[in-house]
């Protein structure tokens, strides 16, 4: 999969699959990102081990990794996973970061969208997020979208800095998500973003 996007500043992006030649690209774009934005996420992904075990074992473990380059450098990056497991194949978590100087400027949902569409490729149903509870900024993005609360598990996870946090576990059928999407992008300037 390769899009080339205009955003609505102009700035031309090229939305594609994530290859096991951006171990650099990946890497780089992982360590730009500020500690308040990575503590959050899941692994150290500022390890080159972990990004290069990162690409190699995605498609194996039905993970989906788009990412988003601009002038040769990644500045966002997305997955759809799901975990293989049969009782659940109509379920797929998402999950994107965006840099900050990309941040505010739709790119995260362009990135959600061509997820979307991912997901309704692959027949998927619903759409699984997962967050520490003190995103509240993320939460209230994928809440705007149809997203609701399903579960908060009392300090469940760790955040890369050891500090134990609640898990917030959301939901949203696919189809509802799409609808959302689309009047999301009627309101703000869809034709300049497909």
């Amino acid at each position: 999969m390769a899009k080339q996007i205009t955003l609505k500043d102009g700035t031309e992006v090229l939305i594609r699959d994530l290859g096991t030649d951006d171990l650099d690209r990946s890497l780089a774009f992982f360590e730009a990102l500020p500690p308040e934005d990575r503590i959050y996420l899941r692994n150290d992904v500022t390890s080159r081990e972990v990004v290069e075990q990162r690409l190699h074992t995605a498609r194996a473990k039905g993970v989906e990794r788009l990412v988003v380059i601009v002038d040769d450098q990644i500045v966002a990056d997305g997955s759809l996973e799901s975990d293989g497991y049969r009782w659940k194949n109509h379920v797929a978590e998402l999950r994107l970061i965006v840099a900050r100087d990309y941040q505010r400027r739709s790119l995260g949902m362009i990135l959600a969208r061509e997820l979307y569409l991912l997901a309704a490729s692959k027949r998927v149903e619903e759409i699984v997020v997962k967050f520490m509870a003190p995103q509240t900024g993320a939460r209230k993005i994928v809440g705007k979208l149809g997203f609701r609360e399903e579960a908060v598990l009392p300090d469940y996870v760790k955040d890369i800095g050891g500090e134990k946090h609640d898990l917030i576990i959301m939901r949203c059928q696919l189809q509802q998500l799409m609808g959302e999407m689309e009047n999301y992008f009627a309101e703000t300037d869809w034709q300049r973003s497909r």
